[in-house]
């Protein structure tokens, strides 16, 4: 985690406007070395029989698919049977996916530019590659994309 910390850290000091740019503790960040140690808070979802049967129909006829947002990657991960299929589910989840995670549900993810030390980060690093990932952080801070919940986003195609 600290190396992750280093990096976001330099690539603001390097390209950021200091104007602009603040590292800051959020909800959710994650502050331990070791990742299979953090605790992840628990996420309501749910995953109709009518939404499982499309994305699987889908997905037998040979289409790519397509999670908008780390929660939905987060919802389908979590209800995965055989095959990449999905199973319909109604509750809870705590499950903490980062690198290396071998996703099998979905072949591209749209991700808005996450806050630093966040889980949303960690998934999307885990999708799209850390480097890669970092890559286009790097990008974001030299064009002055806007981060967080309402900011720019990214495409992420396997």
């Amino acid at each position: 985690m600290e190396v992750i910390k280093t990096e976001i850290s330099a690539i603001r000091d390097k390209f950021a406007d200091p104007r602009r740019t603040e590292l800051t503790t959020i909800d959710g960040e994650i502050d331990v070395e070791d990742l299979t140690k953090h605790r992840m808070d628990s996420e309501q979802m749910e995953v109709t029989p009518e939404l499982s049967q499309k994305v699987n129909a889908k997905r037998d006829g040979g289409h790519k698919i397509c999670a908008v947002g780390t929660s939905v990657l987060r919802a389908m991960e979590t209800c995965v049977c055989m095959g990449g299929h999905i199973k319909a589910y109604d509750g809870w989840t705590n499950k903490f996916i980062f690198p290396p995670y071998d996703f099998t549900t979905c072949d591209a993810l749209i991700s808005n530019f996450h806050m630093p030390f966040s889980v949303m980060l960690m998934i999307t690093c885990a999708f799209g590659g850390y480097e890669h990932v970092m890559n286009a952080y790097k990008v974001a801070i030299e064009e002055k994309y806007q981060f967080g919940a309402y900011g720019d986003a990214m495409l992420i195609v396997d």
